[in-house]
């Protein structure tokens, strides 16, 4: 049913404050800024703009969508950001940590949605998951470490050492790795970690975890993940299990992962960015994880790295890749 428009309030640096419905006279106007392109945050900006299509905003008549990416480089990400503060959009949903960390910097008013930030609190983007009261909410895509081990455990029973390739500037990754050796030494399996401060660094990385891990271990690194086939060929040529912590890496040549849906997670936060548009303010959300992992796994890719998979793993799987 049709709602009569509401004028839009403007805030101090010209936000839109008042509600907004698509049959507004004023398109809604969302900004999204990701840090690289990748497959999972490409999924993630598909299933936000989906959510936002299939809520009635459409691109050129109730919505103004404006996207760009930093191609990996946090100084054009800073410059991204203050270009979007000052075309006033209602929201402006940065993807992954850099990005949001230009963003929240950039402005202190407008509406900001930030997404696929694994610690949100270690990167001060907000100061605990509960609402925040200012301008910031979101969805993080934190994942369990516990839980990433023992599916680790599940892949390669008999594990005693995990590599992990990691940038040092990428605070969720940092956070990750951290993580990560905290529940591996639980179980008695040590971790080895090797930095990679550039993309062009990720595959001479991997290869310096040949001979010293029995798999090797991607968390949602986004520097990693653009570099990701060059992880890919090193384990394949050395019959090292790669086990990561996202679905399109498992697709592109990992042998599994237990992760998060980026798209479903894209169309979690359109209905938070909604809830803004709907005269909601950002600092009364509070911010949210992912409501599911799913398995996923590449059954030509475990041929290659020489992992053998259970039928019982199969059969919890969402998703399989490859021929059986």
């Amino acid at each position: 049913m049709a709602t009569a428009a509401v004028p839009a309030a403007m805030a101090q640096d010209g936000s839109a404050a008042a509600s907004r419905t698509p049959t507004g006279k004023v398109p809604a106007a969302v900004s999204v800024l990701s840090i690289v392109e990748h497959p999972s945050l490409d999924a993630l900006r598909d299933g936000l703009h989906d959510e936002l299509k299939d809520a009635g905003y459409q691109d050129g008549k109730s919505l103004h969508w404006a996207y760009q990416s930093a191609q990996g480089n946090q100084g054009t990400a800073v410059q991204i950001a203050r270009k979007f503060v000052g075309d006033r959009p209602d929201v402006i949903v940065p993807i992954a940590t850099p990005a949001a960390q230009a963003v929240v910097s950039a402005t202190h008013q407008i509406p900001v949605v930030y997404n696929a930030i694994t610690d949100p609190i270690a990167a001060q983007i907000v100061k605990s998951m509960a609402p925040s009261g200012t301008n910031v909410t979101g969805v993080s895509d934190k994942l369990v470490a516990d839980r990433q081990v023992a599916f680790i455990k599940r892949v390669v029973p008999d594990v005693k050492r995990v590599g992990i390739i990691y940038s040092p500037a990428e605070a969720n990754s940092v956070s990750a790795t951290r993580e990560m050796k905290v529940a591996l030494e639980k179980q008695g399996i040590s971790l080895v970690e090797v930095a990679a401060p550039r993309s062009i660094d990720v595959g001479q990385a991997a290869q310096r975890l040949v001979g010293k891990v029995d798999v090797i271990y991607t968390s949602n690194d986004n520097n990693v993940i653009s570099a990701y086939e060059s992880v890919i060929k090193v384990a394949n040529a050395a019959k090292i299990p790669l086990i990561c912590a996202d679905r399109s890496s498992v697709q592109r040549g990992a042998t599994g992962a237990m992760a998060i849906d980026y798209y479903r997670m894209g169309r979690q936060t359109g209905r938070m960015v909604l809830r803004i548009l709907n005269g909601e303010k950002p600092g009364d959300i509070a911010s949210e994880t992912s409501d599911r992992l799913d398995i996923t796994l590449n059954l030509d890719a475990a041929r290659r790295q020489g992992a053998t998979l259970s039928p019982e793993l199969k059969a919890e799987a969402s998703e399989i890749f490859g021929k059986p």
